[in-house]
């Protein structure tokens, strides 16, 4: 069994899962309750967080420039 399934995650396939939760973001309607928790913990987070702007994204990429 490995650790992801055991629930013991390390801090860089953590930090792996929350990116692919970002990336995939799903409404919590079409979720489902056997996702890893981390997943389901990181879309809840952005459930929080709501949608992001164009003005947001925009100001974001010019900070990084």
């Amino acid at each position: 069994m490995t650790s992801v399934m055991t629930g013991d995650v390390d801090l860089i396939d953590e930090l792996r899962m929350r990116r692919w939760a970002r990336e995939n973001y799903v409404p919590r309607s079409e979720r489902q309750n056997g996702w890893h928790w981390v997943v389901l913990d990181e879309m809840t987070k952005k459930d929080v967080e709501g949608p992001v702007s164009e003005s947001s994204v925009a100001h974001s990429t010019w900070l990084k420039s």
